[in-house]
């Protein structure tokens, strides 16, 4: 009868190729060319993953070269159906003008024992093999994982969140439509908090909020580089470039404002306004710094403080040519560019919007 099964799909005569499959699985369920042609058939009614778990199972489990080499032709052809109808769906998620825009797909960190799980589905997605799906899944702090058109990684994003796999995705131009505004010195906060504070046009004013209207707390380093003169093994002179110090900086968000105030510890004017930490001659920048941090913390206890820019930066500072497209809003002082600034921005910036994005999803 197998022959029969056989010459029914030779003459694509599935209706009889079933039927008959039908009385073989009652008579010989487990017989090799029995499931084989069953995945034969799942594949012809596009049933694809029904079919590639057999072809896969039969691959395990008969030494039968023939049905091996048949099986594996089915995967092969499997997978061609399966990258041309990626394809097509990708060509159509970026035929909209505003999906050809550049855009970041983010993951979102998983434990352990959910990265077991997630691993084969997100390496079936992205087609990636197991190993370097797990190694690629962050369990600690976002990962940005891909850059390109929006409509790609929407396409993606929402395959890996159907899969149980948190991501998100945006576009730069979302990044960049932030206001910044750099604070120098809070100058009241009874009721309502008014900073002293620069637009982007570098013109001083005031901008007074309540505190309820911050619904974010983005903490970042950011490293100073200098050139220094080091002896190299050989005992000769040499110029290298060495992280000297760091920068702490301090986002609040508002995003009913559409702003963000960003502070920075060289850059608040500690003498100016409000007296938040006691003055003495003796307190250092730091004192006086940590002391502003304290402060605020009391004013937002329950807002979330963000503070794994570190590791997300290391995911995302060999973009340059993306990072190239976002203005950081940094005003730090540098012999030479560093992606780190434009890296904390975008870092606060997918805070912004995420944050921005579950708010109206509420």
């Amino acid at each position: 009868m197998i022959e029969q099964v056989a010459t029914a799909f030779e003459r694509k005569d599935y209706y009889t190729a079933a039927k008959l499959l039908k009385q073989l699985l009652n008579e010989s369920p487990d017989n090799p060319w029995v499931q084989f042609y069953l995945g034969r058939l799942h594949e012809v009614s596009q049933k694809h993953e029904d079919a590639e778990k057999i072809y896969r199972q039969l691959l395990q489990s008969t030494t039968n070269a023939k049905i091996l080499t048949q099986a594996r032709q089915g995967l092969q052809r499997l997978q061609e159906i399966e990258q041309e109808e990626r394809q097509r769906a990708i060509a159509k998620a970026t035929v909209e003008p505003s999906n050809t825009e550049l855009g970041v797909l983010v993951l979102e960190p998983l434990s352990n024992e959910l990265k077991a799980i997630a691993a084969p589905k997100f390496a079936q997605i992205m087609q990636l093999d197991p190993y370097t799906a797990r190694l690629v899944l962050p369990s600690r702090g976002w990962r940005l994982y891909r850059t390109g058109q929006v409509g790609e990684l929407k396409f993606y994003g929402t395959q890996l969140q159907k899969a149980g796999i948190p991501c998100f995705w945006t576009t730069i131009t979302a990044i960049q439509q932030i206001q910044v505004f750099q604070v120098q010195y809070f100058s009241e906060s009874d009721l309502k908090a008014t900073v002293i504070c620069c637009n982007e046009a570098n013109q001083l004013g005031s901008l007074t909020f309540e505190w309820s209207e911050v619904k974010a707390r983005v903490l970042g380093l950011l490293p100073i580089f200098e050139e220094v003169v080091d002896v190299d093994a050989h005992y000769k002179l040499e110029r290298k470039t060495k992280t000297q110090d760091y920068m702490q900086f301090y986002d609040l968000h508002l995003p009913s404002r559409r702003c963000i105030l960003r502070l920075y510890d060289n850059g608040y004017e500690f003498q100016q306004g409000m007296e938040i930490t006691p003055q003495a001659s003796q307190n250092t920048i730091r004192i006086n710094w940590n002391g502003l941090l304290s402060w605020i913390d009391q004013q937002l206890p329950q807002v979330k403080l963000w503070s794994d820019f570190t590791p997300f930066a290391e995911t995302v500072l060999d973009q340059t040519e993306m990072l190239s497209h976002i203005q950081s809003h940094i005003h730090l002082f540098r012999r030479e560019q560093t992606n780190w600034d434009p890296a904390f921005h975008l870092y606060s910036g997918l805070v912004f919007v995420n944050a921005a994005r579950a708010i109206l999803n509420d």
